[in-house]
């Protein structure tokens, strides 16, 4: 049985210098870096792409991505093929009982007024966790008539795909209460899917995190998640995206990333608030009126 898409011999060979020179055009266009050990990686999952644009060789290759006038579009199908996707819903849980017993009562004091809570799902993969966000505002139960959006982002067009479906199969219920899973979903040939009730507060949109102005557009957040995603770039764009994220945040809105992540050497700008189930963290309030764009 093959346990790789291409034996050796189908694999076309991946130069150091040609390494090189992809990795930073992928690292430049969307902030993913890829160290020297995983040459391999690009060489065997690339090849494919290369040969479906009946190239010869990476050199070759990578004057299409530099050069060509579809570049963007073929960006996009690397970081189709070259990202994992592993979630599941209701991941992290202290967090997520932070977030739930702690922040969003805290949302509904501060939001009480206007009766708006508006959360980012950034590196929201295949939906599980703007799903499960969304389940845990309606297990609080104090929300009802509230203007409630929650949305999800990510840079894999494909895993976008799935997200809007909604449709999941067991892996992604490993630490499902089997009262939320009879709650929320519905089983449909032997897969379960979201119930529109759920949907209806969720959007999904292909966004790069490194771009401020296709992020303005989102307009301000209470809260955001960025969990599991902050790993794979490199610092300097750590740092960019951070600053994306100050910017979209009220004051007083939180950022929770996830329990391998920190801000530490990345950026001064928040506090971190320690709750009783978890620590998070904090844009500071500043005197006068949030205004929202």
């Amino acid at each position: 049985m093959r346990c790789c898409l291409f034996e050796t011999e189908d694999i076309i060979p991946l130069s150091d210098d040609v390494f090189r020179l992809i990795r930073d055009i992928i690292k430049d266009y969307c902030g993913l870096y890829f160290d020297d050990s995983s040459r391999y990686l690009l060489e065997k999952r690339l090849t494919r792409r290369i040969r479906s644009h009946h190239l010869d060789d990476f050199r070759d290759y990578y004057r299409f991505i530099r050069y060509d006038r579809n570049s963007s579009e073929e960006l996009a199908a690397i970081i189709d093929v070259l990202t994992v996707n592993e979630t599941y819903f209701f991941r992290e849980q202290n967090q997520l009982r932070a977030f739930s017993e702690e922040i969003l009562e805290e949302m509904k004091e501060t939001n009480r007024d206007r009766k708006t809570l508006r959360i980012w799902s950034a590196g929201c993969s295949s939906g599980e966790e703007p799903y499960t966000i969304a389940m845990l505002i309606n297990e609080r139960g104090n929300f009802n008539g509230w203007d409630i959006e929650i949305h999800g982002s990510d840079i894999n067009q494909r895993v976008l795909q799935t997200a809007r479906k909604g449709i999941y199969r067991k892996n992604s219920f490993r630490t499902t209460e089997p009262y939320l899973l009879r709650k929320y979903f519905v089983e449909e040939d032997g897969s379960h899917k979201i119930l529109d009730s759920v949907k209806k507060n969720v959007n999904f949109s292909y966004l790069n995190l490194l771009d401020p102005v296709k992020t303005r557009f989102l307009g301000k957040m209470d809260v955001i998640f960025c969990r599991n995603v902050l790993i794979y770039f490199d610092s300097v764009s750590r740092r960019k995206v951070i600053e994306n994220f100050y910017d979209r945040l009220v004051d007083g809105g939180y950022l929770l990333l996830g329990h391998a992540e920190s801000l530490i050497n990345i950026s001064t700008a928040f506090t971190l608030r320690h709750f009783k189930n978890d620590m998070v963290y904090q844009k500071p309030e500043k005197k006068g009126m949030n205004i929202r764009i």
